[in-house]
């Protein structure tokens, strides 16, 4: 089974934090509310996944 990796988690413009209300998520570069398992064509992935991909 192939994982696939392409979601908003792994993306270099995705922020988590933690309010009273829960956990928020967002799109710094976008400036909108994301979930970690969304998708889109703007996926610029981290560092270390970069890194992943490349072995």
């Amino acid at each position: 089974m192939k994982k696939d990796i392409h979601c908003c988690a792994t993306c270099i413009n995705f922020k988590a934090s933690r309010t009273d209300n829960g956990m928020k998520y967002e799109c710094v570069r976008l400036g909108f509310d994301t979930q970690p398992s969304y998708k889109f064509n703007c996926w610029d992935p981290k560092e270390r996944v970069k890194k992943w991909l490349e072995k």
